[in-house]
């Protein structure tokens, strides 16, 4: 500690010298170091929280349009699966053929742009990544149509406001091709989710390309940010909280099953007694063994 010297002369050991304020640091040198924090910090959310995707095809028209830029939670789904009626991004897998619709090859400038773009998470999508909505989860029976032409999942028909072009009715089911409405019934495989675009008529989707892994899914689209005048959230519709009621619904009550037991309760409680003999018998011997 350094000492110091009061007002009548006398030391004060206990009196410090009063700090010299800091020299703050150039505009010149502290913006690009505030430049580098923010690059930092976009890329920690891009990675982990946030990603914004650019739409580059019609397949969800009129939900999204080309050129729109959606903002995608990528944290939902490492608490829960996917649900009936969200919107979501994915990874194709090698069945799924790219969608995108004219993109013009880019120049060098255009491909450095895209690769920053791509890192703070505002770039094109890659030709693997598609963008579709969540009609069957795991277990699931879709099947196209009933008698109006709808989709049905679990028997209950889908009323869907959102699909403003649909597949014709008149062009048989073919696996292969998405040109149809109609397609047989599918149980949604464990750990699999069935997709399709709100505009059916040019989608490439789950009809004829498949499922989509759960772990395949980079996350949930939630907000359209760009441009301003399109800014609006992306709910789940209403018509799969019917889907939701009915999985939900408890199972008809069947026969009384203990009326049905005890009239045979003395039978039940000989085998009982018998099965806990020999159990005790086989575990005694395995014990010695």
């Amino acid at each position: 500690m350094v000492q110091s010297v009061d007002e009548d002369g006398a030391v004060d050991p206990w009196r410090r010298r009063p700090r010299r304020p800091r020299r703050q640091m150039p505009l010149w040198q502290e913006l690009p170091l505030l430049l580098v924090v923010a690059f930092c910090l976009a890329v920690l959310i891009r990675t982990f929280l946030l990603q914004a995707f650019f739409i580059p095809s019609g397949s969800m028209e009129d939900t999204l349009l080309v050129g729109d830029r959606v903002l995608v939670n990528k944290v939902v789904y490492d608490v829960r699966d996917p649900a009936r009626g969200e919107v979501v991004v994915f990874r194709g897998t090698d069945r799924w053929a790219p969608q995108v619709d004219g993109v013009p090859e880019p120049g060098l400038l255009a491909k450095f742009g895209q690769t920053l773009g791509d890192l703070v998470g505002v770039s094109r999508p890659g030709e693997k990544d598609f963008i579709k909505r969540v009609i069957g989860i795991p277990g699931d029976r879709v099947a196209c149509c009933d008698a109006q032409g709808r989709v049905t999942v679990n028997g209950v028909a889908l009323d869907e406001p959102y699909v403003l072009r649909d597949s014709p009715l008149d062009l048989p089911p073919n696996p292969r091709e998405c040109r149809s409405r109609r397609f047989d019934e599918v149980v949604v495989p464990p750990g699999q989710i069935f997709v399709l675009g709100d505009h059916r008529l040019v989608s490439q989707d789950a009809r004829c390309q498949g499922p989509v892994p759960i772990d395949n899914v980079v996350g949930r689209a939630f907000l359209v940010v760009w441009p301003s005048s399109r800014w609006s959230s992306l709910p789940v519709p209403e018509t799969f909280a019917e889907v939701d009621a009915v999985v939900a619904a408890p199972a008809p009550a069947g026969p009384d099953p203990v009326g049905q037991v005890l009239p045979f309760a003395p039978l039940v409680g000989v085998g009982l007694v018998a099965r806990s003999g020999r159990s005790m018998r086989v575990g005694r011997r395995r014990l010695h063994s």
